[in-house]
């Protein structure tokens, strides 16, 4: 057996899929969790006030979805079940957050105040995701 038939007609890109899923999908959860004070030093008063700075309208309903989003897409997306509308709920949360978050700061996460880098890269992966779909070791491949 070569080493192209290795890394691509064996298990090792589904395998794949599932380490990145996980590490994403948690990365998520563990944002969302920040939001309501579980993780980090950040809570939702804090989040909440933020986007009223920012003059997000309707900023408690808006961080409440955010928090939303980033949970249940984040557990889908590790879970690979629904993995790609959760995708495109999230892509759409780190457009947003891009857009809102991180307006007229640049790409670099350094930049004072950061720019939107991370939230870039995290809607990339997404749509990588959901080009992709879920791979083997998915509840998707398992149920559907």
């Amino acid at each position: 057996m070569n080493l192209d038939t290795l890394l691509n007609q064996t298990l090792w890109p589904d395998f794949a899929l599932l380490i990145g899923r996980l590490f994403i999908g948690i990365c998520f959860v563990i944002h969302g969790l920040g939001k309501l004070g579980r993780v980090g030093s950040g809570d939702m008063k804090g989040f909440v006030a933020w986007l009223e700075e920012l003059g997000v309208p309707m900023a408690g309903v808006q961080a409440r979805i955010a928090m939303l989003s980033e949970i249940v897409g984040g557990s889908l997306l590790a879970a690979g079940f629904f993995m790609r509308p959760a995708c495109v709920l999230l892509i759409g949360t780190m457009i947003v957050a891009g857009r809102l978050g991180h307006k007229n700061a640049g790409y670099l996460i350094t930049n004072d105040p950061p720019g939107a880098e991370y939230t870039v890269n995290l809607a990339v992966i997404c749509f990588v995701f959901l080009l992709l779909g879920p791979g083997m070791f998915s509840l998707d491949a398992l149920i559907f």
